[in-house]
């Protein structure tokens, strides 16, 4: 795979570099049948792979020939003992799971895997999650990148910028700094605060997030430091405020821009002193949190119209980190709708819903103001309407086609295909070239049945009345991709 159309980058999973890392992939599944699948899947990427099953996985990767870059585990019972036998033989190396995530597993198991995949595969999420082991290898191991994979589970993507983002996570992880963490409505800003948090010695401690714009102002103070029984009108008990909550963890302070002028003072003087005292109390209470604030405004410009203090901001903004917005990073699409999709579909147990190509291109050209959360709200009604099916231009709300002609963009996908009759009726007085004529054919009915099976490449086969493997050579063949997703059983 090279690039897509309106030049967003399309992932090659042996990398981009001109000397990709080396490496096969370990396929541990227990049947047969699914087993091939697998291969055919990722042989449709280019990867090479090592086929083994649960009794015979340890013999196989000994004798691969190559470095492992990750083993990629589904259907073997008992999964458990797979995992402890591959964390025992080596546990440095990338664990993917196809399927389900067992529960009570093991702290080291659980940290030796890299992530799940949904089965039947999808190009987008399969591809970028042996990105992620490439990488890994690349750096030395599991071991060496320690909790960072967590950072590729919730920061998805592989644009430079979202890279970058992941790469001053870590170095600010492990440091006590205060962060303050920039960025519009709706990037995730949450997301990064608590993958600093998961990353740095205070994981296992709690982490706490309060919205400073969604309290009321004269309630905020009682939020924050709590308050004694008593202290006011409707405090009938003692209660504890988010400082005390966090006690040895992080205080996510989101949207603080918003927080009152008196309030302000108020937080200055706990981050100066590490102590407050609750409302309606002089006891003094020492705190150990670590402060992680955000916002979407200008500060510098809320400072300058007096709506926030100097000194505060200069206390918080020790570590700055500006989260891009989605349309900074939109060749990240693909992959948000597919992790947005997944996720959707494991909390609801509905199917997912899939975007076909042609709609992907139009959603890609969207400015998306509300960013990742309005991608989501979007993924999540278009699940709803249309459940287990594959969404089309036509059927994406109008704001995101505006300006788009639905027939235009149904039939850009075809746009490097010459037109050709579906049959020739008799010879041209001036004659044919047979062979390029019955390729150009060829070509499009692949297309055609490829856009009908919505990118399933087993469901044109059928359609074609061909093998899938002899669909996939042909694919190879003529130069077909499909960015959307890979071939399904």
């Amino acid at each position: 795979m090279s690039s897509s159309e309106a030049g967003v980058e399309v992932f090659d999973v042996n990398g981009s570099t001109e000397s990709p890392l080396r490496g096969c992939v370990l396929v541990i599944v227990g049947d047969a049948g699914r087993r091939g699948r697998f291969e055919a899947n990722l042989d449709f990427l280019g990867v090479e792979v090592r086929l083994a099953d649960a009794t015979t996985w340890r013999r196989v990767a000994d004798d691969a020939g190559m470095p492992l870059l990750a083993a990629l585990v589904s259907d073997c019972m008992p999964l458990q003992d797979v995992l402890s036998g591959l964390q025992a033989w080596n546990p440095n190396l990338p664990v993917v799971l196809a399927g389900d995530r067992p529960d009570g597993m093991e702290e080291s198991v659980a940290r030796q895997i890299l992530g799940s995949v949904s089965w039947p595969l999808r190009y987008g999420e399969i591809a970028d999650t042996l990105q992620r082991a490439r990488q890994i290898a690349a750096n030395g191991g599991m071991r060496a990148t320690g909790r960072s994979t967590e950072l590729f589970r919730a920061l998805v993507g592989r644009s430079s910028c979202i890279q970058r983002i992941r790469a001053l996570i870590e170095q600010v992880a492990v440091r006590e700094a205060t962060v303050l963490i920039l960025g519009e409505t709706g990037t995730g800003k949450e997301v990064v605060a608590r993958g600093i948090h998961n990353c740095s010695p205070r994981r296992g401690r709690p982490f706490v997030a309060v919205n400073c714009g969604a309290i009321p102002a004269d309630l905020l103070e009682s939020e924050l430091f709590g308050h004694e029984k008593g202290a006011f009108t409707g405090a009938i008990s003692t209660r504890q405020g988010r400082f005390e909550m966090a006690q040895g963890g992080t205080l996510f302070l989101d949207e603080i821009g918003d927080m009152p002028l008196p309030m302000q003072v108020k937080l200055l003087r706990v981050l100066q002193e590490r102590s407050f005292e609750r409302v309606g109390s002089n006891r003094t209470i020492t705190t150990d949190v670590r402060i992680i604030a955000a916002t979407h405004r200008k500060l510098e410009e809320a400072i300058a119209e007096g709506r926030f203090r100097e000194d505060l901001y200069y206390r918080l903004n020790v570590f700055p980190l500006e989260v891009p917005p989605l349309r900074e990073r939109i060749g990240d699409l693909p992959l948000l709708v597919g992790e947005l999709a997944a996720r959707m579909e494991a909390a609801q147990g509905a199917s997912a819903v899939r975007i076909s190509a042609q709609a992907m291109k139009v959603l890609q050209r969207y400015p998306w103001p509300g960013n990742i959360r309005e991608l989501a709200n979007l993924i999540e009604r278009l699940g709803i309407m249309y459940p287990g099916g594959v969404v089309e231009v036509r059927d994406l709300p109008e704001k995101f086609r505006d300006g788009v002609a639905v027939e235009e963009a149904d039939t850009q996908e075809m746009g490097a295909v010459p037109f050709m009759p579906v049959a020739v009726r008799e010879l041209p007085a001036e004659g044919l070239d047979l062979k390029e004529y019955l390729s150009d054919l060829e070509v499009r009915l692949i297309r055609q049945a490829l856009d009908d099976s919505g990118g399933v490449v087993a469901h044109a086969a059928k359609l074609l009345g061909m093998r899938r493997t002899t669909l996939v050579e042909k694919m190879r063949k003529f130069g077909i991709g499909r960015e959307d997703e890979v071939t399904e059983a």
